[in-house]
């Protein structure tokens, strides 16, 4: 199955504005959210006792809300051609429902907190992502999609460190730290809203869907569209939530208020990994990219499931970080490549659908796994899933495409 390469020709200077912009909405937006979720799988198990099945389907449905979401959001933004307007919606969502953190006493709350939160993401992701692609060149694809990830994972480990700190001064006071979540992802939707500016889209032709969503449009989807879809679903059940790399530190003896710290070492990873592959991928075969962060990913997976100290577990963490910079951002750019242009939103959104749900089998197997058998069994099963899913890689003829 043939994928197209690029011309190289990406530099950061010559990114169009609004990438940099939503780069920075994400990143403030994962500030807010990772302060909250780099201490909510502790908080759920210690301060609300709940079960490691519990905590497997919590980030399960979520994802996969998330990914339900996003197809519906995709096809409208396509549909509607204004994409702005749903990727506004979604980061006000995820901002008005932040204070629902601190104010949960019960599972059920925080249940609900997750959900409508995660609906709010799938709201603004799929027509964020096909906004990225509409405003940026198709040569610089890898490195626009590289850097909205790297600026995303800056907050995903600057929330974590701004909650140890907060989590150290306050004497472990989970609500304090949940409410100063609240003021990035505020500012976040402000920034959406007054930085953001949608180009002017076409007026619609024979090619536009003439209803939001029909079937046969499926059809104008390539092999190659296919291909990708089929990798990425591979790819994420072979990764099951970041949440129990904070339970295995926890049990291998990271104090409570240091939990966040996995997080800020696997963003900071992941951060500085997806630019320059991004980059470097534009105009080279992003699939042998792919091919490799999967290679990391089973590397990551073995020393989480031998590690019996923090070193050997910090060691694992830092492989699964630089597996998220091989991957997540070449898989966007890949989509962005190989979508129709005129359905973009609908591709992100069946991508997203299609891996959400992969993501959801994933976490609860993860902790079906956690609770039966251990935590090493856990991590042994996710790097036999990778390592089949890179067999299945070669096979499709994908690392040689």
């Amino acid at each position: 199955m043939k994928i197209s390469q690029n011309t190289p020709g990406s530099t950061f200077r010559s990114l169009p504005r609004g990438v940099l912009i939503l780069g920075f909405v994400s990143m403030l937006m994962d500030i807010s959210s990772e302060m909250i979720h780099g201490l909510l799988p502790v908080y759920l198990a210690v301060g609300l006792g709940a079960s490691m099945l519990t905590i497997g389907i919590i980030e399960g449905v979520a994802e996969a809300t998330t990914a339900i979401v996003k197809i519906f959001s995709g096809v409208v933004s396509d549909y509607i051609r204004k994409r702005k307007l749903l990727v506004g919606i979604g980061y006000g969502m995820a901002a008005f429902t932040k204070p629902i953190f601190p104010l949960a006493h019960v599972i059920e709350w925080i249940i609900a907190a997750r959900f409508i939160d995660r609906i709010g993401k799938g709201i603004r992701g799929a027509p964020r992502d096909a906004l990225i692609a509409d405003i940026t060149p198709k040569a610089q694809h890898g490195a626009a999609y590289g850097l909205r990830q790297s600026m995303d994972t800056v907050g995903a480990f600057v929330g974590p460190l701004l909650a140890i700190a907060l989590m150290a001064l306050s004497g472990n006071d989970f609500g304090l730290v949940f409410w100063i979540a609240v003021i990035p992802a505020f500012a976040a939707f402000a920034l959406v809203q007054f930085g953001v500016r949608e180009p002017v889209q076409p007026q619609p032709d024979a090619a536009t869907p003439d209803a939001p969503i029909r079937w046969r449009d499926l059809g104008k989807f390539n092999g190659a569209y296919w291909a990708v879809v089929a990798i990425g679903s591979a790819l994420t059940l072979a990764r099951f939530s970041e949440a129990f790399l904070i339970l295995r530190a926890q049990e291998l003896g990271l104090a409570l208020a240091l939990a966040p710290l996995v997080l800020v070492v696997m963003n900071i990873v992941y951060s500085a990994s997806a630019y320059p592959i991004g980059r470097f991928s534009d105009g080279r075969n992003r699939l042998h990219l792919i091919a490799a962060g999967l290679v990391v990913l089973i590397a990551g997976d073995l020393l989480m499931a031998y590690s019996d100290n923090l070193w050997v577990l910090a060691l694992g963490v830092i492989l699964w970080g630089l597996h998220m910079g091989f991957t997540q951002g070449l898989l966007s750019a890949l989509i962005a490549d190989t979508a129709p242009k005129h359905l973009r939103g609908t591709g992100f959104g069946l991508f997203n659908l299609i891996t959400g749900i992969m993501m959801l089998a994933a976490s609860v197997i993860a902790g079906a796994l956690w609770q039966g058998f251990g935590a090493s069994v856990t991590f042994y099963a996710g790097a036999g899933f990778a390592t089949l899913s890179l067999l299945g890689l070669v096979w499709l003829g994908g690392a040689k495409a």
